[in-house]
């Protein structure tokens, strides 16, 4: 079985603070800990001011169902919004290789 990155790139939309995001982002957590085939989530930011939320998951089929059923969470409206319209760009990949601390 190979794991699956999904990668989400964004811009956060207009007025919306690093630190509320963080917070909506977090409010995430428990659904995304909750699903069978998490593996690691990060969110990170780059200089460009892009957002990447980086999720490994245990398979494919995991990655794909999640991705369907994330919108329709209670959490999802406001985390959503937050998003500059039109930016979010997802895409899943295998991954091959990975070294640990």
């Amino acid at each position: 079985m190979t794991q699956v990155a999904e990668i989400v790139t964004f811009s956060l939309a207009p007025g919306v603070t690093d630190a509320e995001f963080v917070a909506l982002s977090q409010a995430s957590e428990g659904f995304v800990r909750a699903t069978p085939g998490f593996v690691h989530r990060q969110l990170t930011k780059g200089a460009d001011g892009r957002w990447t939320d980086y999720v490994i998951w245990q398979d494919m089929e995991t990655a794909q169902t999640v991705a369907a059923t994330f919108p329709q969470q209670e959490f999802a409206p406001a985390l959503m919004a937050a998003i500059a319209p039109d930016s979010a760009q997802m895409r899943h990949e295998e991954v091959h290789w990975q070294m640990k601390a």
